[in-house]
C-alpha cells in the first residue's frame, strides 16, 4: 500500500510554532517514503473558529513550499458522513443517547460509568450520543515513543460521538476522515497521544484495519505550557519563513549545515525531505522550544 500521510488543522486560530512542527513532521514522513501528503481542515466547531483562518492556514502552508495532493477536505462538507455512521450505531444498538452533564460525571470520580446505556432514551436536545465501548484499547505501539499505556477506565469508557449541542466528536470525524481518504499512518503532536486508543478502537468497531500513528515532541514554553492557540501562541511569519522553519526543523531533530540559512525556502525544505529520519527525533514527549 502506498503511504498517504495528512496534516489536519483547525481554524480556530493561524498556525503557530506547535502547528509548524506538526505540519514539517507529517510533510516530511510522507515525501520520505515517496507518498502523498494530504491537507484537512477540520472545522468541526463553529464557534471557535476564527474568522478567515482556514484561508489563512492555507496561504501560509503555500509560503513554506508545504505543498498539498489532491483538493483541501473540510469537514463541514462532511457531516452527512459522520450523521450515516451515528444512525447505523444507534440502529445497532453500538450507539445510545445519554442525558448525563460534565458535572454528573466529576461527581462520580470523572469517568463516564454508563449510566445511560440501557436507559433507551430518545432523542432530545439535552442529549448527547455515547458509542458502546466493546473494543477497547489498553495500549499501542507509537513508532517513535513505543508502547504506550493508556488508563484502564479512560479505555474502558463509552465516549461521546456527537455533543449536546450538536456538534460531532473530534475522535469520530478524524477516523472516519483518515479511513475515507486513506491515510495509511498518522503524523502530529504529543498532545493527541490520549485520544489514541479511542481512534484505534473505532477502527475495530468499524472492522478496519488500524493505521500508525507517530506522535512528535510537544513544543511547549519556558513554564511548561504547550504552543497552541488556547495559549494565544504567536502565529508564525508569513513574510519571513526562514527563521521560523529552521528553528522548527532544529526542534525535529535536523544537524543544520551551516550555509543552510543560504538555501531558499524550496530547497530547504527538499533537503529535509532528502535527509529525514525517525531516529532523529528527540526521545522526550515535551521540549522547551
Amino acid at each position: 500500500m502506498s503511504y498517504i500521510g495528512r496534516f489536519a488543522p483547525s481554524p480556530s486560530g493561524l498556525l503557530h510554532f506547535g502547528s509548524l512542527v506538526a505540519a514539517l513532521g507529517s510533510y516530511f514522513q510522507a515525501r520520505s517514503q515517496q507518498g502523498k501528503w494530504l491537507v484537512r481542515i477540520e472545522d468541526l466547531d463553529p464557534p471557535r473558529e476564527m474568522p478567515g483562518a482556514a484561508d489563512k492556514i492555507l496561504r501560509t502552508l503555500e509560503r513554506y513550499q508545504l505543498h498539498w495532493d489532491g483538493e483541501v477536505v473540510y469537514q463541514s462538507q462532511r457531516h452527512h458522513l459522520y450523521q450515516q455512521q451515528i444512525d447505523t450505531w444507534l440502529e445497532e444498538g453500538q450507539a445510545y443517547f445519554c442525558e448525563c452533564t460534565r458535572k454528573q460525571i466529576k461527581a462520580s470520580g470523572g469517568y463516564y460509568l454508563g449510566t445511560c446505556r440501557n436507559k433507551r432514551l430518545t432523542h432530545s436536545d439535552h442529549c448527547s450520543v455515547r458509542l458502546r465501548m466493546d473494543n477497547p484499547v489498553e495500549s499501542f505501539i507509537d513508532l517513535r515513543q513505543g508502547e504506550i499505556h493508556i488508563p484502564k477506565a479512560l479505555a474502558h469508557e463509552d465516549f461521546i460521538i456527537k455533543r449536546r449541542d450538536g456538534l460531532f466528536a473530534y475522535n469520530l470525524a478524524v477516523v472516519i476522515d483518515d479511513i475515507t481518504q486513506g491515510v495509511t499512518e498518522v503524523v502530529r503532536g504529543a498532545d493527541l497521544i490520549e485520544p489514541t486508543g479511542r481512534q484505534i478502537s473505532l477502527y475495530h468497531t468499524l472492522h478496519q484495519t488500524p493505521i500508525s500513528y507517530l506522535h512528535l515532541p510537544l513544543a511547549v514554553d519556558e513554564h511548561g505550557n504547550k504552543f497552541s492557540k488556547q495559549n494565544h501562541a504567536t502565529a508564525i511569519s508569513d513574510d519571513h519563513p526562514k527563521q521560523d522553519l529552521q528553528r522548527a526543523m532544529k526542534f525535529l531533530g535536523f544537524d543544520l549545515p551551516e550555509d543552510f540559512s543560504d538555501l531558499t525556502v524550496e530547497n530547504m525544505i527538499d533537503w529535509g525531505c532528502r535527509t529525514w529520519c525517525l531516529q532523529q527525533l528527540p526521545s522526550e514527549i515535551k521540549i522547551i522550544a
